[in-house]
């Protein structure tokens, strides 16, 4: 837990920080679908399987770290926010269902089903921004009036876990 009083109003900034890294990673992973072939040899295969697995589970962790960290600080110190915070958890499981299906694709992956999974990525990533933008204007202020600074970004958000900015997974 932190103890500097100015990070709690760094911690709206920080989920939107996090929201872009992630978007960006999503692009970067629905370019790599866009360029395969699907019937590249095994080790482009093999790399972009495992850049899409990694990006899924980077959004598994950030969504699992709000649902458990996160939310239920924000519930306790805002109780106006509870029917909010359940909406945008109930998006985390209808990400979590998307993101089922497309690991399952992927274990798979090949000219037959590319196209299954890129649509799971153009469904993931208009259904991920309208959720990010909701979720930023709904609680970043909330975030940003915690007082004491109690939480670091990464323990409320799986921030920073993965480099944000690094185009790292």
């Amino acid at each position: 837990m932190s103890t500097d009083p100015h990070r709690a109003r760094a911690l709206g900034r920080e989920l939107i920080d996090t929201h872009h890294w992630l978007r960006s990673e999503l692009r970067r992973v629905a370019r790599a679908l866009d360029e395969y072939r699907g019937d590249e040899p095994i080790g482009p295969l093999r790399d972009l399987r495992a850049h899409c697995l990694a990006f899924c589970q980077a959004l598994t962790d950030h969504h699992t770290s709000e649902d458990e960290t996160a939310f239920p600080v924000l519930a306790q110190r805002f109780p106006d926010l509870a029917p909010v915070l359940a909406e945008l958890s109930a998006d985390h499981h209808l990400v979590a269902d998307i993101l089922n299906r497309m690991t399952a694709a992927l274990a798979e992956l090949g000219a037959e089903n590319l196209a299954a999974v890129r649509g799971e990525i153009a469904g993931l990533s208009a259904i991920l921004e309208s959720h990010f933008q909701w979720e930023e204007r709904r609680i970043t202020a909330a975030l940003d009036e915690l007082p004491g600074a109690e939480y670091t970004a990464a323990e409320l958000f799986s921030a920073n876990r993965y480099v944000p900015g690094s185009g790292l997974l």
